[in-house]
């Protein structure tokens, strides 16, 4: 983690004392998912990082639901559309609650922040607003109002409008562009053209009046004191909202910008799009947190610098991630970073949840003791890592718990599999595959207590020559019978695995 360190060195060689305010934003317009997690993680990370080095530092999320609502998101019923324009704060919630439609979405990435551990700071953009706290902002904003289209032309590269102004107001319920004609910072109001070209006045001091997005952000870096922040690739574009946001808190908020961190999006495997809210391409923040323990969410987002993109899928990668950090946990020599990664994944963790029992194995296992935890234990007791077992068994039944509600909604279909209670297939089994059925029942009857799956896997090759059937014949036919798939786990080992060998060899002679 070269990276976070590097980064804590950054905002510590510019602020050599007093505390470090670190910030996200995000708008919570649909579902919080895991490439929103990125921006609130590298956060949290580069606070817990200042933090372990002794300083002051804290995390503040800003939640944007005075940001107007733009885009129906798939998961949203259609007739939303009506709400089109209005603050997120003040649209009614999907589904049907006395909540607004931001608390319904803010909700899941507040009781992921649980789950992660999380000590960032909530702030909700519309209280602020409505409270006045953005009052010393908006009048600046206004009465540099030239300065600031001259920056915002220049820096960005493109012609504004004539009747541009730096706010919007709130017009009978709706957020609205309309033209700026006066100030009066005695009563905190101004006076700006309606639609009819009428004269209307609006209060800046509660809430009525919302600094444009551009102007915003640099106004909450000066408001808030933030000295590091990280955002997505496309605002740190040349001419983009970091490089005008720097320009305006020096110049008219003087101020220093923050460090910024752009940081790369995640994406679907296989897929060259980010995952998107309004898209539905997205994995929900509690429904990440139902699949992978808060360690491996970390392990996935922190393990890599934020200029490097991600890809994710609940299949393979889940899989894989499960492995790699097990394997980085019971590496014996590890690195001085490598230690650093487990150590930090691992913090507030009272619970581990990731054991050295492979990730296949613990999902094969599983299913061969149809889901049942305690004879899940047993199954792996029967195989190299029965001492494993011993040792971790509370970890391993919390793995599997996670790995329970991956195999309902998440798992890839050639991994899953029931073992069949009333197959009604025997008759389709040809004369070869019976005749392996039979041999592989009588030899088991006379197997030891102890056999292993090294020891089913030589039976099975031992028949190859007697039944005239490949190998992969022999192991679709095994996988047939007892799950109804023509492939499963290592065969041998699967055999192994069932503790009812009587059970076992009737099933092989097709007799239940």
């Amino acid at each position: 983690m070269n990276w976070l360190t590097k980064i804590a060195d950054e905002i510590e060689k510019h602020h050599s004392d007093g505390e470090l305010l670190v910030s996200s934003g995000v708008s919570p317009s649909g579902t919080y998912h895991l490439g929103t997690l990125r921006e609130v993680l590298t956060a949290e990370a580069i606070s817990r990082e200042l933090r372990r080095r002794g300083r002051e530092s804290r995390h503040i999320h800003v939640v944007d639901d005075l940001d107007v609502f733009r885009k129906v998101p798939t998961d949203v019923p259609a007739d939303f559309e009506k709400y089109l324009g209005r603050p997120l704060c003040d649209i009614p919630a999907p589904d049907g609650s006395n909540a607004s439609y931001a608390d319904y979405f803010l909700k899941d990435l507040l009781e992921a922040g649980k789950k992660l551990d999380l000590q960032m700071e909530i702030m909700r953009a519309h209280e602020r607003y409505r409270e006045g706290f953005f009052v010393p902002a908006i009048e600046r904003s206004l009465e540099h109002l030239d300065e600031i289209r001259t920056i915002l032309e220049e820096v960005s590269g493109r012609k504004l409008e004539e009747q541009w102004t730096p706010i919007q107001v709130i017009e009978e319920g709706y957020l609205k562009n309309r033209p700026f004609i006066s100030l009066d910072i005695t009563k905190k109001t101004i006076v700006y053209l309606d639609k009819d070209e009428k004269e209307q006045t609006a209060h800046y001091d509660k809430g009525e009046v919302k600094l444009s997005w551009r102007i915003d952000w640099p106004a909450r870096w000066w408001l808030l004191g933030v000295k590091a922040e990280p955002f997505g690739r496309d605002h740190a574009t040349k001419g983009g909202s970091y490089d005008t946001g720097a320009v305006l808190a020096q110049k008219i908020f003087a101020a220093d910008p923050p460090l910024p961190i752009p940081y790369e999006f995640i994406n679907r495997t296989g897929d060259t799009k980010k995952m998107s809210k309004s898209a539905g391409n997205t994995l929900t923040a509690s429904d990440l947190l139902r699949v992978l323990p808060p360690e491996i969410v970390w392990f996935f987002i922190v393990r890599y610098a934020p200029d490097k993109t991600l890809f994710f899928d609940t299949g393979d990668t889940l899989m894989r991630l499960f492995d790699e950090f097990a394997e980085l946990q019971a590496k014996p020599n590890k690195t001085e970073d490598e230690q650093y990664v487990v150590d930090f994944c691992l913090m507030g963790v009272t619970e581990p949840t990731v054991s050295n029992i492979p990730f296949s194995h613990l999902v094969a296992s599983y299913q061969t003791a149809r889901r049942n935890v305690d004879k899940t234990l047993e199954v792996i007791r029967r195989t190299e890592d029965s001492e494993t077992v011993d040792a971790q068994e509370q970890i391993i039944k919390r793995e599997l718990a996670f790995i329970d509600s991956w195999l309902e909604k998440y798992a890839p279909e050639e991994v899953t599999f029931s073992i069949q209670e009333h197959p009604d297939y025997f008759d389709e089994f040809s004369s070869q595959q019976k005749n392996l059925l039979a041999k592989l029942a009588d030899h088991i009857e006379n197997a030891p207590k102890d056999a292993d799956g090294e020891w089913f896997h030589k039976t099975i090759y031992d028949f190859k020559d007697a039944t005239g059937l490949e190998p992969k014949e022999m192991f679709s036919t095994i996988y047939q019978v007892l799950i109804n798939k023509t492939a499963g786990p290592r065969a041998g080992w699967f055999l192994a695995s069932f503790e009812d060998r009587e059970w076992l060899i009737k099933r092989l002679r097709l007799e239940v």
